[in-house]
């Protein structure tokens, strides 16, 4: 079976960024990519927790010893492209059509979901 990456990257409000990566096996097609620009907010945007992707805040939290003022709820998406050899050293999420799933049954994205939710 090919394989494809999902990738992704939070930024918080200062613009310090962390980078994500999903394994997901399948073929990555444009009516694939399609289908998850279409879910995101803005057309970039999405609440990881609410699609079972996982979250990056913790890769800032490193150097910021926690949440700060600047963190939020987004994720951004960036990318679904073929896997490289580079890239089929790391565990496999799940399929790319359970991740377009996921995506596709979103029809509001529940800020609540995330630490950085504020009313």
């Amino acid at each position: 079976m090919e394989n494809c990456v999902f990738e992704y990257l939070y930024r918080d409000a200062s613009n310090c960024k962390a980078f994500g990566v999903l394994l997901l096996n399948g073929t990555a097609f444009r009516t694939h990519r399609a289908k998850i620009v279409e879910a995101l907010d803005g057309g970039e945007f999405f609440v990881a927790e609410q699609v079972g992707v996982q979250t990056l805040y913790e890769e800032l939290w490193k150097f910021s010893n926690g949440p700060t003022k600047d963190d939020h709820v987004w994720h951004t998406f960036v990318c679904l492209r073929a896997a490289t050899k580079r890239d089929l050293h790391g565990a496999v999420w799940g399929t790319l059509d359970e991740l377009v799933d996921e995506f596709s049954a979103v029809k509001k994205w529940n800020l609540s979901l995330s630490p950085h939710y504020e009313i």
